[in-house]
């Protein structure tokens, strides 16, 4: 708990401490509205003077595929500032998403993120299948989870737009979008720097420079490094978890090839590795590791697993990614309009392996592990212009994504025992006939020897899409904006269920053959070593055939029309109603061979309203929906396959209906002072939904909450010290999971009454901070969950019903720091 200076990484420490000292830093943020942003973007410095207040809402987006001011987008939607990304010390995006209400972002194992927006996610991970969220940076797709949620690095804002936006982002934006945007070069030299050190060992460093090699050239190079202890020991080894070990850098390069053409090139790149999720193991077990746990599991009897010690004993654990990214965009101005041609290459591997039984008992263990490489290619030509009568957008774009993964099962031997104990009702066999060997003084076990099994996938997709949207300026005040996509889907997807591997215990058993000495068990013991020569995880009657490739194509069409008329009721005042089409493509259960699910759809029916009232200083929108969601695809654990083995999570359709309430408030009564509020309202229910265990969820709740909302106070004081002093308070709420008849077994709603899940969360962040009145220096304290809110976030129940060791996910405790920074 206390704060502890430590060196940051190699890389980092040459830019910042080399010879030429960049030290920089950005002017110190407060959660201010988004016109702050934009005016110390554009150098306004009269927009900083503080007999002058802001102009609220005046920040430009790119939300509709073209430039506009926020509040003339008829769209709902949500403006994450590069301000407010700083005040919350927020190094991606899962930091920060409960100031966010309705996106949830799962960062626990940033290789394998989730993303949720109005009560929308997708829960599997694997290559067949893609999130309902999409997530854009710079424009492009961020295809698979895996690379999907990178450390910020030089952003400028991100613009979280729900409700469907399948017209102009096009597939797997059924949910929503995350566009996140990033700076650009500049014409002017810019340097800056920041640090920041912290408990748990936190030290973290980004620094910048920005370069104008000529008048029609710059270039622009940030790097990163966060890094720290560990928020949590392992009881038995010391080894710590919820560390962070994450570098990385990103170079734009802009070249103005005459006053109509402008090319810019930007690579990113980005190296993870850290240890694995901490798995808070639910049973009280002696340190006699070969203690198997009770069983069946009793919940009465549950650890609370935010008092009780970790014992995590995965061999090798590891959570690590290599990502590597290039994006060619050239625009080209003509009289009419504009040309963007955007071509992009992304390349990643991840390797994510982790303890699935929360215990230290060899007898219990069971490790998993997600092998990932992945390889994309995306190229869009867009044509965009405007007359006095319509704004106009059309492009095509083309995608091709290579892709494979291995899901990998590791035990022990010791473990089938307690399989054969618990699930087949047939003893410990290994443990008797290994006891009955070295009675007889025969030096051969049977136990100890890991065993390891896996599927691997192979995935081939494209996917073609040409689309049109037109902004009709039907009077002064009145627009109508029609708008489809046409997106063709092929996947091509295989997978090979391999053969287990246990080499030191096949040697072990053909040597007793050898020696004779297997003819001589008794027959009991000889059918258990028979039944163990083949798999138990992933074995042929859970629907696994064994050394068979089994492959599958599909092809899939749609057309994802939107509709929107919008109204000026005053300069200041816009009304909207929409109707919207939203479409993810059809796909796969990596770990379920043979299986298919159709494309998920949905209709989004949408009214809203979006006001300034420049003399109050206030800005106020609010928006109401309803929308009916098909074929929602949904990963979760089938209890009716423990028979066979480990029960495995499978990918079930369901169709969803929601009805909701979102508003946005902004004030800014002096120019010292900014208040800002966003709520929201959900009631998703299941229109028809069978669980896997069988249980009926038709008009039962989803499981997400109906409230939750975000709200910050900022406050500064000038001619403190030469400078100016900020004060920053942020809090959220999100209220707690709506339970069904499906969500015990799913480990999302209460278990046992020893401890809460599912249970309303609350999180308060503060900043108090100094900055030089040229902003060139400044310091500051931050605190992240100021008041140490602490929660059970879920219980994973894939070896309860057959080792009974349940383990639960908790949220981390409260983090602090100071914060050094410079600019020049």
């Amino acid at each position: 708990m206390t704060m502890r200076l430590r060196p940051l990484s190699t890389h980092l420490r040459r830019l910042l401490y080399g010879g030429t000292a960049l030290l920089l830093l950005a002017p110190l943020p407060a959660l201010a509205g988004p016109a702050q942003d934009q005016a110390r973007n554009n150098g306004d410095t009269a927009a900083r003077k503080p007999d002058k207040v802001q102009q609220l809402g005046a920040i430009t987006v790119t939300a509709q595929s073209r430039a506009q001011e926020m509040q003339d987008v008829p769209i709902p939607l949500q403006i994450v500032t590069a301000k407010q990304v700083d005040t919350l010390a927020a190094t991606d995006l899962s930091k920060m998403s409960i100031f966010v209400p309705g996106l949830v972002v799962g960062g626990d194992q940033p290789t394998q993120p989730s993303y949720e927006l109005r009560g929308i996610s997708t829960d599997d991970f694997g290559i067949g299948t893609e999130s309902a969220v999409g997530v854009y940076i710079d424009g492009v797709y961020a295809a698979r989870s895996g690379g999907a949620l990178l450390a910020f690095n030089d952003i400028k804002r991100i613009e979280v737009l729900k409700g469907p936006q399948g017209t102009l982002f096009g597939r797997n934006a059924a949910a929503g979008a995350i566009s996140i945007v990033t700076n650009e070069p500049s014409d002017r030299f810019e340097a800056r720097a920041r640090l920041r050190f912290g408990n748990y060992g936190k030290r973290y460093g980004d620094a910048l420079v920005n370069i104008p090699l000529n008048q029609d050239m710059a270039l622009r190079v940030s790097v990163l490094d966060n890094q720290s202890d560990g928020w949590v020991k392992d009881a038995a080894t010391g080894k710590r978890y919820g560390k962070d070990d994450d570098w990385g850098t990103r170079a734009v390069y802009r070249w103005n090839l005459g006053k109509d053409t402008r090319v810019l090139l930007a690579w990113d790149h980005e190296q993870l590795k850290q240890p694995p999720h901490p798995a808070f193991g639910l049973i009280a077990l002696s340190d006699d590791t070969h203690q198997r746990a009770p069983f069946p599991a009793d919940p009465s009897a549950y650890l609370n697993p935010l008092h009780a010690p970790l014992y995590n004993d995965t061999v090798n654990p590891i959570e690590k990614r290599r990502f590597d990214g290039a994006t060619l965009t050239v625009d080209h101005g003509f009289g009419w309009g504009s040309l963007t041609s955007t071509t992009a290459w992304r390349n990643f591997d991840t390797v994510n392996r982790g303890d699935y039984d929360g215990t230290n008992h060899i007898v219990d263990y069971l490790d998993t592990a997600n092998v990932e490489h992945n390889n994309s290619w995306y190229q869009e030509f867009k044509l965009a212009g405007n007359t006095d009568l319509v704004d106009w957008v059309a492009g095509v774009s083309w995608y091709s994504e290579q892709a494979r993964q291995s899901s990998q099962t590791d035990i022990f031997t010791d473990s089938l025992d307690t399989l054969a104990q618990n699930v087949m009702g047939a003893g410990t066999p290994l443990t008797d006939i290994s006891g009955a060997l070295g009675a007889m003084g025969l030096p051969y076990s049977l136990l100890g020897d890991p065993w390891h099994e896996a599927i691997s996938n192979d995935g081939h997709f494209k996917a073609y899409a040409a689309y049109g949207d037109v902004i009709w300026h039907l009077t002064d005040r009145l627009n109508l904006t029609t708008g489809a996509r046409f997106t063709r889907d092929q996947k091509d997807f295989s997978w090979y269920n391999m053969p287990r591997q246990a080499p030191q215990f096949d040697a072990t058993v053909q040597a007793l053959d050898a020696a004779g000495i297997l003819a001589m068990l008794p027959p009991e013991a000889q059918y258990a070593l028979a039944a163990f020569q083949q798999n138990v995880i992933f074995s042929p009657s859970s629907g696994a055939p064994v050394g068979m490739l089994v492959k599958t194509r599909n092809r899939w069409n749609d057309i994802s029309p939107r509709a929107v008329l919008d109204y000026k009721f005053a300069p200041d005042v816009m009304g909207y109603v929409s109707v919207t089409k939203g479409y993810k493509a059809g796909g796969y259960n990596s770990v379920q061979i043979g299986s298919h699910f159709a494309p998920e759809k949905v209709w989004n029916y949408e009214a809203g309203l979006k006001t300034v009232f420049p003399d109050q200083h206030l800005l106020l929108n609010a928006s109401a929906y309803y929308y009916r969601y098909d074929n929602r695809q949904s990963l979760t654990l089938d209890p009716n396959s423990a028979g066979s083995g480990v029960p495995r999570y499978l990918v079930s359709s369901s169709n969803q209906q929601a009805k909701g309430l979102e508003v946005e408030l902004q004030w800014q009564p002096v120019d010292a002072l900014q208040l800002g509020l966003n709520a929201a309202y959900i009631d998703a229910t299941y229109r028809n939904a069978t669980a896997p265990s069988g249980a009926d969820l038709d008009g039962q709740p989803t499981g997400e909450p109906k409230y939750s909302y975000a709200a910050h106070l900022a406050y500064t004081w000038h001619g403190v010290a030469g400078g100016d002093v900020s004060f920053d308070l942020s809090h959220a709420y999100r209220g707690k999971s709506r339970c069904n008849s499906d969500s015990r077994l799913q480990g999302t709603c209460q278990i046992s009454p020893n401890f809460s899940v599912g249970a309303a969360q609350q999180r308060t962040d503060a900043r108090l901070g100094w900055n030089a009145a040229d902003d060139h220096w400044g310091v500051a304290l931050y605190a992240s969950n100021l008041f140490n809110q602490r929660y059970v976030t879920g219980v994973n129940n894939i070896t309860e019903s057959v080792f009974g060791t349940p383990y639960a996910s908790i949220t981390p405790p409260r983090t602090w720091g100071v914060e050094l920074q410079a600019k020049f």
